[in-house]
């Protein structure tokens, strides 16, 4: 069973890293939950590290599962529901103390409406998604927004309609690209926030996406016919 889910997710990886020319793999993530084991693929770190630090050490290769005594930062260990959110963070003061909003309660606002997955978490695993002999809650994908502007096209392709995006100036990895879609069944775009660009080698002409894994199937299935007709009508560089 987990040689045919390794084969998919190697067979999903390389279709979309050929056809959307990703400079870097996409990333699964599971999140671990009760009674659950770590995938074997992943390994814990050495060190602890935050979750946005395992996602763009997943891009360039890395196979890491971590438990809560692994993760580095509680705001995004309580954005994946590992912990209940810290005081200091609920009230707005932690945040507020890095000078983006004008008062404590403008950035307790910001937490208290952000989506928390819904169930609890006690580990998660997060490696390229060729690598990946587990089912994903997510696949993540961060690059240029031309890249991830395709995303748009292919969830919109069946049905329709438009799509929504949410973000904040905070909690790009833990909250925009993986509790959002786990909460909404739905992809989300992250342009980013300041716990990434200051902690990963995210660039400055980067975003993120991160997509429901159940969603990656039907968008594999119509790269093709994109490649062959709206993509090689487009500006791909």
């Amino acid at each position: 069973m987990a040689d045919t889910i390794l084969q998919k997710n190697k067979d999903y990886a390389e279709k979309l890293k050929t056809v959307l020319r990703l400079r870097y793999e996409p990333v699964a993530v599971k999140l671990v939950r009760e009674g659950e084991s770590l995938p074997d693929c992943c390994k814990r770190p050495e060190k602890q590290m935050s979750h946005c630090q395992a996602v763009f050490a997943a891009k360039a290769g890395a196979c890491i599962a971590m438990t809560l005594e692994d993760e580095s930062c509680h705001v995004g260990a309580s954005a994946l529901n590992m912990i209940a959110t810290p005081e200091k963070v609920a009230s707005g003061e932690f945040h507020a103390g890095m000078g983006m909003h004008d008062s404590v309660e403008a950035a307790g606002k910001m937490i208290s409406e952000r989506m928390v997955v819904p169930f609890k978490v006690v580990g998660e695993a997060v490696c390229p998604l060729g690598e990946a002999d587990f089912v994903p809650d997510v696949v993540e994908i961060v690059d240029i927004p031309e890249r991830v502007y395709w995303i748009v096209p292919l969830e919109t392709a069946e049905k329709g309609g438009r799509v929504q995006f949410s973000t904040s100036p905070f909690q790009c990895a833990c909250e925009d690209v993986t509790a959002v879609p786990v909460c909404t069944a739905a992809p989300n775009i992250s342009i980013g926030c300041f716990g990434c660009r200051k902690k990963t080698d995210m660039k400055a002409d980067e975003l993120a996406i991160g997509i429901p894994y159940d969603r990656i199937p039907e968008y594999v299935s119509r790269l093709d016919r994109y490649a062959a007709g709206p993509m090689s009508k487009a500006k791909r560089d």
